[in-house]
């Protein structure tokens, strides 16, 4: 690793927690906030690749565990890593490296579609295979009723992951070495 992996990954590491500056939509049923955050886990992965994107999640993690308030709605602490959105919170480095090894895989013919499937598969699958069932556990709720309510989540996430796909196309068109 040199110093600008380094940087690359500090700076988005600050670019999530700049995400969370965006005040949380906290669903009642269930009591996980919609937060723009998750953009920041497809960007960090389709731009810096599967293991700059996911240490640029790690990093931001530690803050947050160390008990810096950068989760949107101002939280922190290593309280949110027992609570019913840490499945998420856990998920998003596994997501960030999902989207980069696909975009990384697919570097030389990405296009709009293929960045689609990445952020789609390692931002939103990924991060709902592995956050549900905590919210379910950490919730006391039926899994059924854990994956209906986060269900409120895809529209969101869908919107999320076009805009992270249109960006790391527009990144690898004006900076093709960034993903190297």
């Amino acid at each position: 690793m040199n110093t600008k992996d380094v940087v690359y990954i500090a700076l988005f590491a600050a670019l999530l927690a700049g995400l969370g500056a965006v005040p949380p939509l906290t669903l009642p049923n269930i009591g996980v906030p919609i937060t723009a955050q998750t953009m920041g886990v497809m960007l960090a992965g389709g731009i810096l690749g599967a293991k700059r994107g996911a240490l640029s999640v790690v990093l931001f993690l530690v803050l947050v565990a160390v008990g810096l308030p950068l989760l949107s709605g101002g939280r922190g602490g290593m309280g949110v890593f027992a609570g019913v959105s840490a499945g998420f919170l856990f998920s998003w480095v596994i997501g960030a490296y999902i989207v980069g090894l696909i975009v990384e895989q697919n570097w030389e013919r990405l296009n709009f579609v293929w960045a689609m499937a990445a952020t789609i598969v390692g931002g939103i699958f990924i991060v709902y295979l592995i956050g549900i069932p905590w919210l379910a556990i950490a919730a006391q709720m039926p899994f059924l009723k854990a994956f209906t309510a986060s269900m409120a989540f895809v529209p969101g996430d869908i919107i999320k992951a076009v805009v992270s796909a249109f960006v790391v196309i527009q990144v690898k068109k004006s900076y093709p070495l960034i993903n190297r």
